[in-house]
């Protein structure tokens, strides 16, 4: 009796293996809630060191939210919502309030109203992601992802704690163009690279590691330093390409536009 009640248990074995499936990607967005609710506490703190690395902590807790939800095979709208909710939260509320605190309180009430820009386009961003994500290609996101904005202004924040050390004017400054500059991309409708299309096969695989060695090398040897320059330079990444297109384009036309005459020989 007491076997076949113990059976009859996990006779839904199933479905069991389906719920866990469904929990692990909602365990990884638990995570990255939590690191943002940590960043705040710690900027309610004055620790903003700790407050930016807390932001990056919930970054990778996001990548790994949504690779888990794909190689399980368990995305649900459930877990969208709660992603997104979470991602208000860690890249969204945390940052701004990190912002404001650690460069834009001088400001008083533009400081406020900065700081707010930032915090309601990323929602605008993610509201936005999420009704079009099911007719996106993959390929490209439409503005800049709120993650890789609030990457910029953390990785910022540890820049500036361990090298640059800017002065309160010279950083309020610095940090006001930036939050506009950012709220600015994540409403846009410049296109960012997901590099989801990448193919690790054939001979380009070789190529891939060796830069992504290299890659890891200059993170380690210079962290500080590499971590602003790869989210400053994605975030910047899409205005160039966007600029790019425009100039190639041009460029071609005036060359097609422009013939050129044979040559007239005149008569001796």
């Amino acid at each position: 009796m007491k076997t076949a009640s113990f059976r009859s248990s996990f006779g839904k074995g199933g479905k069991r293996r389906k719920a866990a499936m469904h929990l692990i990607p909602n365990l990884f967005t638990t995570g990255n809630l939590f690191c943002g609710v940590f960043a705040i506490l710690s900027v309610f703190n004055g620790n903003y060191l700790e407050a930016a690395i807390a932001v990056l902590v919930a970054m990778i807790f996001d990548v790994l939210d949504g690779k888990s939800a794909r190689l399980t095979n368990s995305t649900s709208q459930f877990g969208l919502e709660y992603d997104s909710l979470s991602d208000v939260v860690s890249f969204g509320v945390a940052p701004g309030i990190l912002i404001y605190s650690w460069a834009l309180s001088g400001h008083g009430t533009f400081g406020v109203a900065v700081m707010f820009a930032y915090v309601a386009m990323g929602a605008v961003r993610l509201a936005r992601f999420n009704s079009t994500v099911a007719v996106s290609d993959g390929k490209y996101f439409t503005g800049l992802a709120i993650p890789a904005a609030a990457g910029v202004v953390a990785s910022l924040v540890v820049l500036d704690h361990y090298i640059m050390k800017m002065g309160a004017d010279v950083r309020s400054i610095v940090v006001l163009l930036m939050t506009l500059g950012l709220s600015f991309l994540m409403v846009s409708t410049i296109k960012y690279r997901s590099f989801k299309d990448l193919k690790f096969k054939g001979h380009r695989q070789i190529t891939y590691l060796v830069w992504g060695i290299l890659a890891l090398m200059m993170v380690a040897a210079w962290p500080a330093v590499m971590l602003f320059v790869v989210f400053a330079g994605y975030a910047l990444m899409g205005p160039v390409e966007k600029i790019a297109g425009l100039l190639v384009p041009a460029s071609g036309k005036r060359g097609v536009g422009k013939v050129d005459l044979p040559p007239v020989e005149s008569n001796p």
